[in-house]
């Protein structure tokens, strides 16, 4: 029994640490500049506590079959919460979102992983207050209870105040944004509906590749573009290639410039598929893709209503639809990857970001790697206003 009460104990003090860093998160990072910003904080530690109590009072059960069911809650609860933190610090740090429970798909894991973390507590509870002499069917009757008790409580408050500080967050005013319409009852179209480019846009796309979970290389473009014609810069920094590469196309005419060469003219069908924003909606946002899209709720970016959308992507799809990526992985086939591409359609119904990942096998990009994956951003901001592409200076 004492084995089993450390191994019970270890799994109760992941679980505090889990929803200790996921509070954490949520109490240091999420600043939107709602009314309720530090009492959505509070709220988030509620868990831990549940969590605690797990850790002080161990669900400790005999037989063979008890103690595994025990177990897997705890591990349950664990395979729920990691992969969740993980979205929460991409979300708060990477794509800019404020809105904490866009939808009932972004909320289901959390959910699940409170509902496990309060039964593995509510077990212990129960034995405590009811003796391990207490009949095994009142012990799990009792734990039920108060574990479904703590869950609608912890969860309820939780999520009431997420809510009300998004509310008011989507009500409050802003003049503008650069990634879009600010104002407006309507709400963004569906994942499936129409999508558009902005006329004009300025760009910005970040990607990171990893290879074994060790830094590889990266790739940051910034540009802008007016209808069909671009003109952008980007620094490629990778074990094999370092230094700045350029595109740009006015009318019909189009230069390239690379690392050691200055802007050089070129035929328009080499930097056809450079085109940036355009060319993620012609490859990879195609109706047909977004036709099964999931959709992840509406969020607050920058002051800008967005619905944000995912969809599965393959290897072959991604770099079709981000050329650049050959920066990273060379001549690489990338068709047995796969990952997933997550896009936000504003009020305009005009595509604003995009972002996703896809792995897989890396030995053709490194002999002796195992896994390959690369990370992107991608946002096209300032959609609509008026401007004019210069020729690069040669």
């Amino acid at each position: 029994m004492r084995v089993r009460r450390f191994e019970l104990r270890l799994i109760a003090g992941a679980l505090v640490v889990c929803w200790s860093v996921a509070a954490a998160l949520v109490l240091l990072a999420y600043r939107p500049g709602g009314p309720f910003d530090v009492i959505v904080g509070l709220t988030a530690m509620t868990p831990i506590a549940i969590a605690l109590a797990g850790a002080i009072w161990p669900p400790v059960a005999r037989g063979n079959n008890a103690f595994p069911i025990m177990v897997s809650l705890g591990v349950i609860a664990l395979l729920c919460l990691v992969p969740s933190i993980a979205g929460v610090v991409t979300q708060l740090l990477a794509y800019g979102s404020r809105t904490l429970l866009p939808s009932a798909e972004a909320a289901y894991p959390w959910l699940l992983a409170l509902l496990a973390t309060s039964l593995f507590s509510g077990f212990g509870i129960a034995r405590r207050l009811g003796g391990a002499t207490a009949l095994r069917r009142h012990r799990l009757l009792g734990g039920t209870a108060i574990a479904l008790l703590m869950t609608a409580l912890s969860g309820a408050a939780f999520a009431a105040v997420a809510v009300s500080n998004d509310v008011a967050l989507r009500d409050a005013p802003v003049e503008t944004s650069r990634f879009g319409p600010t104002i407006g009852n309507v709400q963004p179209p569906l994942c499936d509906g129409t999508l558009t480019a902005g006329t004009s846009a300025r760009l910005d796309m970040h990607m990171n590749a990893t290879m074994d979970l060790r830094p590889f290389g990266s790739v940051d473009l910034a540009g802008r573009r007016v209808d069909g014609d671009f003109r952008w810069l980007a620094y490629v920094a990778t074990s094999r290639l370092l230094g700045q590469y350029g595109s740009a196309r006015v009318a019909d005419t189009a230069w390239m410039t690379s690392p050691g060469t200055g802007w050089r003219a070129v035929v328009p069908t080499r930097v056809s598929v450079d085109t940036v924003d355009l060319r993620a909606l012609d490859q990879a946002l195609t109706p047909g893709f977004r036709a099964t899209a999931e959709d992840r709720g509406v969020e607050v970016i920058e002051g800008a209503r967005a619905r944000r959308c995912r969809i599965a992507v393959d290897g072959r799809t991604f770099a079709d639809a981000f050329p650049q990526v050959a920066w990273l992985v060379g001549t690489a086939d990338l068709h047995r990857w796969r990952g997933q591409l997550d896009y936000w359609i504003f009020l305009d119904g005009e595509l604003g970001q995009v972002a996703g990942s896809v792995n897989g096998e890396a030995r053709d990009i490194v002999p002796d790697a195992l896994l390959g994956a690369i990370d992107l951003r991608l946002t096209a901001t300032e959609r609509g206003r008026d401007g004019l592409i210069y020729p690069p200076d040669r």
